[in-house]
């Protein structure tokens, strides 16, 4: 779809949604007129010739038009996600284009247009289409585009935003999503995903472009000429990687140690590649081993079905390698490299563990704020661990050891990044580190979403501290579990796309928070939290107390025994998320006793399926 650009917005012929109101799922859902829109699609001079050609070709298939058409793809809290194709509920250059038209506006409003808008994308299908895109459209509203020359990880963009001093930030990525996804995630200026007020002031001025004609662009060279469209890069890789490196603890130990540690690792065929790469040689980690099969930048992620290094067929190459180099660690980062998956090695059986995101995360949250104590004397008196609510429960007991503050916020890594910002402005609490169980955590401040390079770069120098004491990492997170206990912490899901798949999800939001469940396997629930509305209730007393946090749709199970059942629709794939934690005696103990609550919430969910 490239050159596609030129002209159109001087075809000013009307490209409106048209929507009807049905009853579906006990609620209203707002069905547009699909097939009306179908047609307008297929006559408007507007939509360029491919577009039409893929639109002709689902004519006589009447599911197909309802599910491009029956509604706009939301521009949601976290942008735009969703399938390539041709379509108002897909994504493409004319959605984009008014999601961009929309973020301008706000921008406008704000009165941030001098700051411009910084702009990365990752390896998938269109994206550097859909960054120019974007770009064209800001600059057709007078908003400078600074865009990567090729394709950056998310938390370079997050970076790229406070060093340019930016009003917003644009990456366009799916993450972890399948190839036939792509996405938008939109940044403001301190460098996190978009929260309260922007989230949905942004939302509604995207919602108030109903005619994609009136949507502006213009042509590239133009946009250059006039100093509104950028190119960045070497200007911000190196001053990023700066940072991450001012974050190491212990050089000494990788200097001693570093020509040892051999380090398997894999792309993914993403963004991570060449930072995670450079970072690790300038320090002097001499035996990194590359999976060569995923290597390079592809959109088809060829060598996986689902490119996300929570799935075990992710690390099967990695394995491999890991084997024959016989690696100390394994790590693996998705497309957009926010988020890091981990295997290390037991040196007494020679096999390799799977490290989930909450053990990855406290392994290395517990180092930096271990070691920062032992070179410091002291950890700050306000120092906070930040976790979502989603979390592990570990997270609290090391923050309980280092006698640092637990902070709960919702799940999403932005409200990390928020927390840190009001730590700013207030001068109250210093952050420490941050996590989610979806692995994903940040050490230092430097950026503002979850970091997979630094998180690489932190990971590979513990296991370089560790080997100086003798001990692997799997060492070290054994240790932890004798220190903190035996917390096991999993997460399942069910998919539900479609009309009928929307309408599923909220009818199990409102069957489990109508008719709660007094007990799940072999726990009784002692407490509900409902966060969409702001309520703690005591079972035992029938106290109610408020969440203290934002309204969000999700409901939290407190146990007995310290277990937990947490349940969210996704805020980026049409699934319903199950988080379950418990906490053990023993490796053996807590992992029976994870499989049998995960038994018990999958019997409770096919009751409502």
């Amino acid at each position: 779809m490239t050159g596609l650009r030129i002209g159109f917005a001087d075809r000013r012929k009307t490209v409106k949604n048209r929507a009807v109101v049905l009853e579906k799922g006990g609620g209203s859902t707002t069905m547009k007129d699909y097939k009306k829109i179908y047609e307008e699609w297929l006559s408007n001079p507007y939509f360029d010739e491919e577009t039409k050609e893929e639109l002709r070709a689902i004519a006589d298939n009447e599911n197909e038009i309802k599910e491009r058409f029956y509604m706009d793809l939301e521009f949601g809290t976290a942008g735009l996600r969703g399938v390539i194709g041709a379509g108002i509920n897909r994504m493409n250059i004319y959605v984009v284009r008014r999601a961009t038209q929309g973020l301008a506006n706000y921008i406008i409003k704000q009165g941030g247009a001098s700051k411009g808008v910084a702009i990365a994308y990752d390896s998938r299908h269109m994206s550097p289409e859909f960054a120019d895109e974007a770009a064209l459209c800001l600059a057709a509203n007078g908003i400078k585009a600074y865009v990567f020359e090729s394709l950056r990880p998310t938390p370079e963009l997050s970076y790229a935003v406070r060093k340019l001093g930016c009003i917003a930030g644009i990456n366009v990525t799916a993450s972890h999503n399948p190839p036939e996804y792509n996405g938008y995630k939109v940044y403001w200026e301190d460098g996190a995903q978009i929260t309260p007020p922007h989230d949905t002031g942004i939302m509604d001025e995207v919602k108030k472009v109903t005619d994609y004609a009136t949507v502006k662009t213009m042509p590239l060279d133009e946009a250059k000429a006039a100093g509104l469209y950028q190119v960045i890069g070497a200007d911000i890789d190196d001053p990023y990687i700066a940072e991450l490196k001012k974050l190491v603890l212990h050089q000494d130990c990788i200097d001693k140690v570093g020509g040892e540690l051999k380090i398997v690792y894999t792309p993914l065929h993403g963004t991570g590649n060449i930072p995670v790469r450079r970072v690790l040689k300038e320090l002097g980690f001499k035996n990194v081993y590359v999976v060569p099969e995923q290597e390079l930048p592809d959109g088809d992620f060829p060598t996986v079905s689902y490119p996300n290094p929570e799935a075990a067929e992710a690390f099967e190459l990695g394995l491999a390698l890991g084997k024959k180099v016989d690696a100390d660690l394994i790590l693996a980062t998705d497309p957009d490299a926010d988020r890091l998956g981990v295997y290390v090695k037991d040196s007494k059986t020679g096999e390799y563990h799977s490290l989930t995101g909450n053990m990855s995360g406290c392994l290395i949250g517990d180092y930096v704020i271990g070691q920062r104590k032992e070179r410091d004397g002291s950890l700050p008196a306000d120092g906070a661990f930040i976790r979502s609510i989603v979390s592990t429960n570990m997270a609290d007991a090391i923050a309980d050891y280092y006698g640092i503050e637990l902070v709960e916020v919702l799940t999403g890594f932005k409200f990390i990044g928020q927390k840190i910002l009001e730590f700013e402005k207030t001068g109250k609490g210093t952050y420490l580190f941050g996590m989610e169980e979806s692995y994903g955590c940040l050490t230092g401040t430097y950026a503002r979403d979850k970091d997979a390079i630094v998180a690489s770069m932190t990971l590979c120098e513990a296991a370089a501290y560790y080997k100086t004491k003798n001990m692997t990492l799997w060492d070290a997170m054994l240790a932890m579990y004798e220190r903190y206990g035996y917390y096991k912490d999993d997460v399942t899901s069910i998919t539900l796309k479609g009309i009928e798949g929307l309408a599923k999800i909220q009818e199990i939001m409102n069957t489990l928070r109508d008719q709660a469940p007094q007990e799940i396997g072999d726990y009784k629930v002692t407490a509900i939290r409902d966060y969409k509305k702001d309520t703690v209730t005591d079972l035992a007393t029938g106290k109610v107390t408020p969440t203290g946090l934002p309204s969000s749709n999700v409901l939290y199970y407190e146990m007995t025994d310290g277990a937990w059942v947490c349940v969210r629709p996704s805020g980026t794939e049409p699934k319903v998320k199950f988080y379950l934690g418990v906490k053990g005696t023993s490796l053996a103990d807590a992992d029976k006793k994870s499989s049998d609550l995960s038994k018990a919430v999958h019997a409770m969910i096919d009751k409502m399926l």
